[in-house]
């Protein structure tokens, strides 16, 4: 019997051994919990929060350059229905061939016109990042920022019935 008393007696002191540093280790690490915390809150942006930091500055910028309503009264205003559903509406001053306003999704853009050597007529807002290029049978709009087309098949209602 003697024996047996050694052996749990020696079973009882490892257990104890054991349990204190694992006590310890985990009252350090409730500790250190909120500082682990702390750090990780203090991380860099991702990329696409400073992507989109980068797009709300730029749209910010782009609509300081915007136009009024207002200012809209002597212009003729072109309406195109593009594939989508999209909506898109030009105005154009016979006064000023250079530029054009457009109108994108409730906006109002100020594009300017950009040389071209296939003739197509090409506008482009380098703030906003907005390109708009008419050809006889189609407009078409695009994104520079992220290289995509926004609108496209893009046609007025001359254009739809092929006049």
């Amino acid at each position: 019997m003697s024996f047996m008393k050694l052996i749990t007696a020696c079973a009882m002191a490892c257990a104890a051994a054991t349990a204190a540093p694992l006590a310890t280790a985990a009252e350090s690490a409730a500790a250190a919990q909120p500082a682990a915390k702390a750090i990780t809150a203090k991380k860099p942006a991702s990329k696409k929060a400073k992507a989109a930091k980068a797009a709300g500055a730029a749209g910010a910028v782009g609509a300081a350059a915007a136009v009024s309503e207002s200012s809209l009264a002597e212009h003729k205003a072109t309406s195109y229905a593009c594939e989508l559903g999209n909506k898109i509406t030009i105005y154009s001053n016979a006064d000023d061939s250079n530029s054009i306003v457009m109108r994108w999704k409730n906006r109002l853009h100020r594009l300017t016109r950009e040389a071209t050597s296939t003739g197509a007529q090409r506008f482009e807002n380098k703030i906003a990042g907005l390109i708009w290029i008419g050809i006889p049978a189609k407009g078409m709009l695009l994104d520079s920022k992220v290289n995509r087309q926004l609108a496209n098949e893009c046609k007025t209602s001359d254009q739809a019935l092929g006049l």
